[in-house]
């Protein structure tokens, strides 16, 4: 079930986040996402934010797995499972693409694609992700702090880029938070969307139940959703899960 991957190079994108290439024969879609065992440490979900000869994961420092993965050194071995779960849909719609803080590693790959304006947000710049990563088009920079581009977050930049440009559909990952804003301003324009969600997994196979949502696993069922099933989930932006399975609001 596991294959054995070298780490070949490392890379600091910002003080919490690190890039890991490596390679591996499976063929990837964006938004899909693979399962890390780290022996001895813990095992979690991982999107892949790069896909080609070489592969790679952006991890951002959260808890202990990704603790001891900031720690590795070029050289050293990953085990790994997958892909899972869907990836995006690519369609023929004019699109901005709406990345929070580490959700651009799971948009990167379809960012480059596809066609269509880029919005990257974090909290500061220093937090800014893959920002000089895309040639030949706009993007757009949002910072909580205002310590570069627009002050203010994601969605309220958004809104005023809708001003602006007659875009068809988002594609977005990142903070739950916003990409519930983004889901509501969709709903609202009349606009198509897709958001890649984040839950606890622990198999990442839709056996154990922990990352569901509304009747729906994220693993197996997402861990991108369409639309019309966004619109159904009640609970997101609202509640999550604790690793007991009870929902606590968010």
């Amino acid at each position: 079930m596991y294959r054995v991957v070298e780490i070949e190079e490392i890379i600091k994108e910002t003080p919490t986040i690190k890039t890991f290439f490596f390679r591996d024969e499976t063929q990837p879609s964006p938004g899909q996402f693979y399962m890390i065992w780290l022996p001895g440490v813990d095992e979690f979900p991982m999107s892949i934010s790069y896909i080609g000869e070489r592969k790679a994961f952006s991890v951002k420092l959260v808890g202990e797995g990704t603790r001891k993965m900031h720690s590795l050194s070029e050289g050293d071995r990953l085990w790994i499972r997958g892909p899972y779960g869907r990836g995006f849909v690519e369609k023929n719609k004019k699109a901005l693409f709406v990345g929070g803080g580490s959700g651009m590693a799971t948009l990167a790959p379809l960012i480059e694609r596809m066609r269509g304006d880029v919005v990257i947000a974090a909290r500061t710049k220093e937090e800014l992700l893959f920002k000089r990563r895309f040639k030949n088009r706009r993007v757009y920079i949002a910072t909580d702090d205002g310590s570069e581009g627009f002050r203010g977050f994601a969605h309220e930049l958004v809104e005023r880029l809708l001003e602006e440009n007659e875009y068809e559909i988002i594609y977005t990952c990142g903070p739950e938070l916003m990409m519930r804003k983004l889901i509501d301003i969709a709903i609202e324009r009349g606009l198509d969307i897709q958001a890649s969600l984040e839950r606890l997994m622990k198999c990442g196979i839709g056996i154990c139940d922990s990352c569901s949502i509304n009747g729906y696993r994220v693993c197996v069922d997402g861990p991108v959703f369409e639309k019309d099933i966004l619109i159904e989930m009640s609970d997101l932006g609202r509640y999550t899960r604790d690793r007991a399975g009870r929902r606590v609001p968010l």
